[in-house]
């Protein structure tokens, strides 16, 4: 079946779009990627988006503008890249996260037991219109029942890792490195109940809070650091970076999720006042934040693996940071550190191709597609609502 996957993540830095030819079901499952591409958002859309994630107060009105103007960003992005390319028969859209509000702590329930604490999460980008503008069925909202099972609706792409990324004998970790970094741990698949043993959680900031200092050093002249070839100029503070790990976030046992409501615009700015004592430099200071991404990936391997991975596989914008892998193979020297392109998987639109088999398993298996031991929900839960064009 041919399937289009759709996602924008916390870096707000466009559509992903992966055109993907999918065959199997699990261990079976087979996937050729026909075409992937990313989409930029034109300007004013992306800076509305990402005043709204920062907490910018919409009408209504407003609300639903937004939501059906990256709807149908959506799905241009969807008819572009079937232009040159095969015909989908489906499409799967992750759509854009504006606020994620994970369930509140076990503890925080028994303060409160009249209170309901199950998770909030809001994706905009309505599946019925990209279905109705491309005439293609879709599935979107994929969070939502999970949420509704009480899990955390985060990460999701564990489930599709562990069925395209694992290994006969050995024991893998899937790094991804977007906005948020998140992480799945993937045991040997050589015994029967091996998918029970899976797990992931969001590991902190990916390249969230870089990409926002960079924006700010260069008053938006440049998005991100290339490579990470400014922050290699610079010595990290590790005395911040132990501090910043003093964060409850890092703490926290899984499962967990985050995103921008934790770590974005303030949070950097509770950093930046904290690094004013240091009289770091431009480098320093982008160095310093590059360690806080490596030292909370290696914090959670440390405290929440059962064992630490044989082999880490890296993926999203951050994989291409030679300095961020750099630091974390320095840090983590018995084990190997490459990409999932190293192993057939595209590391590039590996989220977007995630969900255009989420939308696959929903859609055409009627397959769960999160797993209860990493999100905690309830029960394994077919995700995603499914959109038919009229």
């Amino acid at each position: 079946m041919k399937v289009i996957g759709l996602m924008s993540g916390t870096s707000v830095d466009g559509i992903d779009v992966a055109l993907v030819e999918i065959t199997g079901t699990k261990l079976d499952l087979q996937v050729n990627l026909l075409a992937g591409t990313t989409i930029d958002y034109p300007l004013g859309l992306r800076t509305e988006i990402l005043e709204v994630c920062g907490g910018k107060a919409l009408s209504v009105e407003k609300l639903t503008q937004l939501d059906d103007a990256i709807a149908n960003q959506f799905a241009l992005a969807a008819q572009d890249i079937q232009n040159n390319s095969s015909k989908a028969e489906l499409i799967g859209s992750h759509g854009q996260t504006v606020y994620h509000q994970p369930p509140i702590s076990a503890i925080a329930k028994q303060e409160n037991q009249h209170k309901i604490h199950i998770g909030y999460s809001v994706q905009l980008g309505r599946g019925a219109v990209i279905a109705n503008a491309t005439g293609l069925p879709t599935v979107s909202n994929f969070r939502a029942a999970d949420i509704a099972a009480g899990g955390q609706g985060a990460p999701l792409v564990p489930k599709v890792d562990a069925y395209l990324l694992s290994h006969p004998h050995k024991y893998r970790a899937v790094q991804n490195l977007g906005g948020i970094g998140n992480v799945t741990l993937i045991p040997p698949n050589n015994k029967l109940e091996w998918e029970q043993e899976v797990s992931g959680w969001d590991t902190g900031p990916g390249n969230v809070l870089l990409d926002l200092a960079v924006q700010q050093l260069t008053n938006g002249s440049k998005a991100y650091d290339h490579n990470g070839q400014w922050a290699a100029q610079g010595t990290p503070n590790f005395k911040l970076v132990d501090q910043w790990l003093e964060n409850n976030f890092f703490q926290q046992a899984p499962p967990k999720s985050t995103g921008r409501e934790l770590f974005g615009p303030a949070y950097l700015a509770e950093c930046w006042q904290d690094a004013q004592q240091e009289e770091l430099s431009q480098a320093d200071w982008l160095a310093t934040l590059s360690e806080l991404t490596v030292a909370s990936i290696i914090h959670s391997y440390q405290n929440f693996c059962p064992q630490m991975p044989e082999e880490i596989l890296l993926c999203g914008g951050g994989s291409r940071n030679l300095y961020l892998r750099q630091r974390l193979q320095a840090e983590l020297t018995s084990t190997r550190i490459f990409t999932t392109d190293e192993v057939g998987l595209d590391g590039d639109y590996k989220e977007a191709i995630a969900f255009a088999i989420l939308a696959y398993w929903r859609f055409h298996c009627s397959i769960p597609g999160n797993l209860t031991q990493v999100t905690g929900a309830k029960k394994p839960m077919l995700l995603g609502e499914i959109h038919l064009p009229l």
